[in-house]
């Protein structure tokens, strides 16, 4: 029989899901987190809900650790943990949250993988005279990359527009980033280029009965999905000095280049849909890091 709290890890599924708005990949990882401290219990004979304390935690992320799991995949899992007690205190099931005393390993931050603008300059080159009337996939291809490096707006965002997400006059998008929140992202000229030649001439080559409203359709009229836009970006930049990437090199890049511009952080910050400026500030230490490595290599006194 199920215990008390198999039960209430599907409970707190809908919780993330409905209540917390979290993406899918974050809902499965945190049910992962929490389903293997429940698997941790089990072992230990600990399987009612008042046996979840501070001590147990920490028995379990130790063990974790001792399986060379990194920093960030432990800070994960505690991330997941408070959440988890803390849902439960809050509905009742502890008398007290152990997650509050809970502290994880912060994260190694490693700065991010920026394509350099030559290599963006290629990457347009190379799409750009394939986006042919007689070629709509290549119409769609140079678009997502047009407005992935030129919104700096995430893969689930870009998957997830709809047609009527679009304001043409002011080049405006209006995407659904992380917690259901929306924001307005402006897009650029070719950008906008791309969208009006895939909209006239592109998407209705590939839309049927099951496009609906998508703005990005396969050639089976269905909406594509996050692996496909990977697959496609993975392939562009594995010819670049950055090698192995994925969409959100595009996002750093467009971030980077920004700043590198002379924009300001917070405007950055808001085009990105960071709810916390700390984390766009790791762009300015890519810049200062670019700014380093150019004065090495140009100054004569350096």
């Amino acid at each position: 029989m199920p215990s008390e709290l198999a039960y209430l890890l599907e409970e707190f599924a809908s919780e993330l899901t409905v209540g917390k708005g979290f993406s899918s990949n974050t809902v499965k990882a945190y049910l992962s987190d929490v389903s293997d401290l429940q698997g941790f219990m089990e072992s230990k004979a600990q399987t009612e809900v008042s046996d979840l304390d501070l001590e147990l935690i920490r028995d379990w992320l130790w063990r974790a650790s001792e399986k060379g799991l990194t920093k960030t995949t432990l800070a994960r899992k505690s991330a997941a943990v408070r959440a988890f007690t803390a849902w439960l205190h809050k509905n009742g099931k502890l008398d007290l949250d152990p997650g509050l005393k809970l502290r994880s390993p912060k994260a190694s931050r490693t700065l991010p993988k920026v394509v350099s603008r030559e290599a963006m300059s290629g990457i347009f080159d190379k799409l750009e005279p394939l986006a042919t009337l007689d070629n709509p996939a290549a119409m769609q291809d140079l678009l997502i990359v047009e407005l992935l490096y030129g919104s700096g707006i995430r893969v689930s965002e870009l998957v997830g527009l709809n047609l009527e997400d679009i304001d043409y006059g002011r080049k405006i998008l209006r995407v659904t980033g992380k917690g259901n929140k929306q924001r307005m992202v402006p897009y650029s000229d070719p950008a906008s280029d791309a969208l009006a030649q895939w909209i006239r001439a592109g998407r209705m080559q590939f839309e049927n009965e099951v496009s609906q409203n998508a703005l990005l359709i396969s050639s089976r009229g269905k909406r594509i999905g996050v692996r496909q836009v990977y697959a496609l970006v993975a392939s562009l930049l594995s010819e670049t000095a950055v090698g192995q990437a994925g969409p959100h090199a595009l996002r750093h890049s467009a971030a980077t280049h920004l700043l590198d511009g002379g924009a300001d952080l917070r405007a950055v910050q808001e085009l990105l849909g960071h709810s916390s400026l700390a984390t766009t500030q790791i762009y300015t230490h890519v810049s200062v890091d670019r700014l380093k490595q150019g004065y090495l290599k140009a100054h004569p006194r350096a």
